[in-house]
């Protein structure tokens, strides 16, 4: 497959308006597994879980089957604060997806949670200019009609 598809498409979601969602490509799917099922029916319900390792006490984002700590498999569903820092951002100007070109430029932040694990989320209620390393940034759950799901998104604190 070449390359012109993929930016006719780009072209064509540029061209049309936020206001239109009914011209905007849909977005890609969500994917769940098993594993992360409980983290995403949280999300539903505007919380934020993390895995924490009953045999270390080792707090973790992304689930997984194992602790990365010491390799146990004693893992339990532990809901987050809600709080953390910005600790490294990204402002996205061309989209790597059409579905998103109308809503450019956003940043996705890699935020250092509280409790410890980082986490990659986009950044709302601020504009790209506003963000800073070592902001301080709250949950502020997205939902997504389209998705039919509720997205791990954060905003800055004085917003909250």
């Amino acid at each position: 497959m070449n390359g012109t598809i993929g930016a006719e498409a780009m072209n064509d979601a540029k061209n049309s308006t936020r206001s239109d969602p009914a011209g905007a490509p849909p977005r890609p799917g969500l994917v769940t597994t098993p594993l992360t099922q409980r983290f995403w029916d949280a999300a539903n319900d505007d919380e934020l879980l993390i895995q924490r390792c009953r045999d270390c006490g080792h707090r973790q984002h992304y689930p997984r089957n194992i602790c990365t700590g010491c390799w146990s498999e004693q893992l339990e569903w532990q809901a987050a604060s809600g709080r953390g820092t910005v600790w490294t951002f990204t402002v996205v100007e061309k989209p790597g997806h059409p579905a998103w070109a109308g809503e450019t430029p956003y940043t996705i932040a890699l935020v250092e949670l509280e409790e410890g694990p980082r986490l990659m989320t986009r950044l709302i209620d601020c504009a790209p200019d506003g963000v800073a390393v070592g902001m301080d940034v709250v949950l502020r759950p997205t939902r997504d009609e389209q998705l039919g799901q509720t997205l791990i998104t954060f905003a800055p604190a004085a917003s909250d």
